[in-house]
């Protein structure tokens, strides 16, 4: 299923990157703004997999290094994210 998917991608690679900036800047934007500006250690573990995933985007790595990236990129976030949110 990950491979089809993953073809998929690729035949739609520039909408697929659309998408993916989007998403993943505006989640990781979100998430710093939310309280990892206080945390040094949580504003690193926010942005390390942001910029590998938007490197990759601007590189033109191929599709299934992105979606991996994206996959981790948007878990952290969103996991930093709630809790932010929570406390």
């Amino acid at each position: 299923m990950f491979d089809k998917m993953l073809s998929e991608m690729e035949f739609n690679r520039f909408g697929w990157i659309a998408i993916i900036l989007l998403v993943v800047g505006c989640l990781g934007g979100l998430t710093v703004g939310m309280g990892a500006l206080q945390s040094t250690f949580a504003l690193i573990v926010i942005l390390i997999p942001t910029m590998m995933t938007l490197s990759f985007l601007l590189s033109v790595a191929p599709m299934k290094w992105i979606a991996v990236s994206t996959l981790v990129t948007v878990s952290v976030d969103l996991l930093f994210f709630g809790y932010y949110l929570a406390t």
